[in-house]
C-alpha cells in the first residue's frame, strides 16, 4: 500500500554527447549549446549543455518505473533551474533522480515530487507529478 512520504526508487543516469545527438535529432532541437562547445562558451554557459527536455524527460522516468505504466501520469510539470553540463569524455554527466509520495488523493491519484541533481545541485524546480495508482 502506498503511504505519503513513500520514497521511490532511486534511478542514475549518465548523459553523454551521443545522448545530445541523439536527443536533437528527436526532438529537432538543434541549438548550438547543446553541441557546440566555442558557442556555448561565447554565450556565457561553462561548457555544452543538456536539453532542459531531455532531463525533464529522464527525471520523469522515476514516476513512469514506479507506477509501471507511463499512461498513469496524469501531470507533469518542472521549473529549469540549472543546466546539466556535458563533458566531451564517455563517461558524461551522472544525474541523480529520486522520488517521493507527497500526496494521496481520495480519487485514487498520488502526487509526487521529483528531485533531480546533478554535482549535488538540483537542476528542477517545483518538479512534480499526478498519478493514477494501481488499483
Amino acid at each position: 500500500m502506498t503511504a505519503v512520504g513513500d520514497e521511490l526508487p532511486q534511478l542514475t543516469v549518465h548523459v553523454t554527447r551521443k545522448d545530445l545527438v541523439r536527443y536533437a535529432g528527436a526532438s529537432l532541437d538543434f541549438n548550438p549549446i547543446h553541441w557546440n562547445e566555442p558557442f556555448a562558451k561565447e554565450v556565457g554557459l561553462p561548457d555544452v549543455i543538456a536539453h532542459g527536455m531531455l532531463t525533464m524527460a529522464l527525471a520523469g522516468r522515476v514516476v513512469t518505473q514506479w507506477v509501471g505504466d507511463p499512461g498513469k501520469v496524469l501531470e507533469y510539470g518542472v521549473r529549469f533551474t540549472r543546466p546539466v553540463v556535458v563533458p566531451n569524455d564517455d563517461k558524461g554527466a551522472t544525474v541523480e533522480l529520486s522520488g517521493k509520495v507527497r500526496e494521496l488523493n481520495e480519487d485514487g491519484t498520488a502526487r509526487v515530487d521529483i528531485v533531480a541533481k546533478f554535482e549535488g545541485k538540483s537542476v528542477l524546480g517545483k518538479a512534480q507529478a499526478l498519478l493514477r495508482l494501481p488499483s
